[in-house]
């Protein structure tokens, strides 16, 4: 593959504003070409661009084409620099109005110097805000698709889409589907410009002579207008990859313009420098209809803030994965230490899941076309969700880190929807670790608070996810949960319900229709504030999943929590995989009395505080600092 460097233009609006500038603080850049002027971090703007491109293992050659005014300029930086001076490129055109335009220029090095390959082009005089992305994603995505390939971004605030080329991109497929050029005002709704940084196949670089001769003036042999007509016309397949950086061409700007971009642009790095990012996900309840999310049901879920996960992204000079000090342990007091802490704990503890999470983000922004910086960075957790109870914590650890991820490389909510957020935790979990998980957590930890979710069959099957739609959380009743101090593995507790669900057995089949049923009922109930009814159908669902996985796959130990729950009038359930029950006690009295009952059994028990994202405050607590006494903070299984 070859790579092409931009540098002939002749916009002369900056060069002669700086050389009549009266301040005197840039007299030093007379005469300097564009591509040759301070960029950020006082780095030459063409030094940056030829040390992201100078990779031997992606490019055989680069080019640099520019004008006859600016040529010497380029020989002697090309000599200082290690390009290869045989690689500039002279386009003859000393003034504004005998230049070729850009796509005559791309032609010129084309057919002097026989080139047979594919192209990357990228104008020299670009000013990237980041200046550490990975150029060999770019090169891999192109390679992927089908056609060529338009690096674009997403405007930031203030800048206009008329100054910019604009394309229209399909979510799923990536093709760019409409490009325009420099729009009026409410031409398109995109606010995702192109920039002069390509990848064209060599059958396309054909292209160019037949619109070369469409287009003689070089005011129409701008990229822009050779991608409106190469798309819009011509109908080939082009594709969109984003970088979560902005770019800026200086070529027709002013003085005020370029200095007031440096800044802009020197200001958010140095903002971004080495600030801690710190992310939570909370645990979960299942209030409804668990565990039929893996069974094309429909579940109601929600956040609690008793406990969370928090995971804390540094930027560093090397990538970090820190071991949790209880939940990775790699020293112990001696062989009997290590020996409890195995049977009780197990050997999984939360750094795979950072591992397993990192390397899942880096394949789906990869695939999903989003080329992320060469930036570093140290990750580490901590935790106070129960461990092996049913409470969402593996998944929690995932969900909050990918947050950090997503903050620190700047992928917003439309880079990666919540439905696509909720999957691509499952996907971590059951495709990276194995692990048997359902939706219901991953849905409620993304979107956050009270959240009523239907996975039907016919919603997975056309859009890949279910519907969800977050319920007000005011005048909730007091729900409470209870949990053993020493679980057993509550990854056993879906037994072997799946297999007999796949082979289409009736029982179960009906059983997970009668869950939806119950989430619908309860959502109503909900609605009304009926909590008598909510309380009634909790009930009901605990002894509709007791009838088709048994009591021996329940487990001893959960029974006897529901059973003491039922003591004292308490609707209770299952909240997750087992290992804790939640249950609604309208009575306050009855509450208390069960309280000291639960806790007598050796049962750990507390009051729900509900997780509400729209009042959560700005600050938390430590974190372990409210872990429950006797209890080893660390991940369960689901």
């Amino acid at each position: 593959m070859i790579c092409i460097l931009l540098v002939a233009g002749h916009g002369t609006v900056l060069e002669t504003q700086i050389k009549n500038d009266e301040t005197g603080l840039y007299g030093h850049l007379t005469g300097v070409p564009k591509a040759l002027l301070p960029g950020i971090g006082g780095k030459k703007i063409l030094d940056f661009w030829w040390e992201t491109v100078n990779v031997r293992q992606l490019f055989t050659e680069v080019y640099l084409v520019t004008n006859a005014d600016k040529y010497k300029y380029y020989e002697r930086w090309a000599t200082a620099n290690d390009f290869p001076v045989e690689n500039v490129v002279n386009d003859g055109s000393t003034t504004l109005r005998d230049q070729l335009g850009a796509v005559a220029d791309l032609e010129l090095v084309i057919r002097s110097r026989k080139l047979q390959d594919d192209v990357v082009v990228i104008a020299g005089d670009m000013l990237c805000a980041d200046q550490n992305f990975d150029i060999s994603q770019v090169i891999n995505f192109f390679r992927s698709k089908p056609g060529e390939l338009i690096i674009y971004y997403e405007l930031e605030d203030g800048e206009r889409s008329s100054s910019r080329g604009i394309v229209e991109v399909c979510p799923e497929t990536h093709r760019i589907t409409r490009f325009l050029e420099k729009p009026e005002e409410g031409r398109t709704a995109s606010r995702l410009a192109s920039v002069v940084f390509y990848c064209i196949r060599k059958e396309t670089l054909a292209y160019m002579p037949e619109y070369l001769r469409l287009q003689p003036g070089a005011a129409e042999r701008t990229f822009g207008l050779f991608w409106e007509w190469l798309i819009n016309e011509k109908q080939l397949h082009v594709f969109g990859m984003k970088l979560p950086t902005g770019f800026q061409l200086i070529g027709q700007v002013g003085l005020s313009d370029y200095t007031k971009w440096l800044t802009h642009y020197s200001t958010k790095k140095q903002d971004g420098v080495a600030k801690p990012i710190s992310c939570r996900s909370y645990a979960r309840v299942g209030l409804m209809g668990n565990p039929s999310d893996g069974f094309n049901g429909k579940t109601i879920a929600m956040t609690i803030s008793n406990f969370w996960a928090e995971v804390t992204l540094v930027e560093s000079q090397t990538l970090v994965l820190v071991a949790h000090p209880l939940n990775d342990p790699t020293e112990f007091g001696s062989l009997q230490d290590l020996f409890c802490i195995s049977r009780r704990e197990g050997y999984l503890g939360g750094l795979r899941l950072l591992q397993a999470t990192c390397k899942k983000f880096y394949q789906f922004c990869s695939k999903r076309g989003i080329a992320l910086t060469k930036q570093n960075f140290t990750l580490k957790y901590d935790t106070n969700i129960p461990r092996q109870v049913g409470l969402a914590g593996s998944s929690a650890i995932v969900s909050a880190t990918l947050k950090c991820l997503m903050r620190f490389y700047n992928i917003t909510a439309a880079d990666l929807p919540e439905p696509i957020r909720a999957n691509f935790i499952l996907s971590v979990e059951t495709d990276e670790l194995f692990i048997t998980a359902g939706l219901q957590d991953r849905v409620v930890q993304v979107y956050e608070g009270l959240v009523y979710m239907d996975f039907s069959k016919q919603l997975m099957d056309e859009q890949g996810y279910g519907n969800y739609a977050p319920m007000d959380m005011s005048d909730l009743p007091q729900f409470w949960l209870a949990y053993l101090s020493d679980p057993s593995d509550s990854g056993r507790i879906h037994s072997n319900i799946r297999q007999r669900w796949l082979s289409g057995e009736p029982v179960v089949v009906e059983a997970m229709r009668s869950f939806a049923e119950l989430t619908d009922q309860a959502r109503a109930a909900i609605v009304e504030r009926n909590w008598s009814r909510l309380a009634q159908l909790m009930d009901q669902n605990f002894e509709l999943r007791r009838s088709i996985y048994t009591d021996d796959c329940l487990g001893p130990g959960n029974l006897r929590m529901v059973q003491l729950a039922r003591q004292f009038g308490s609707a209770v359930k299952l909240p997750g995989s087992g290992g804790a029950v939640v249950g609604l006690c309208l009575d306050q009295a009855k509450l208390v009395e069960m309280r000291q009952a639960f806790q007598e059994a050796g049962c750990v028990f507390c009051v729900i505080a509900p997780y509400d994202p729209s009042e959560a405050l700005s600050s938390h607590p430590p974190l372990l600092s409210e872990a429950p006494r006797g209890q080893t903070p660390a991940t369960d299984r689901k």
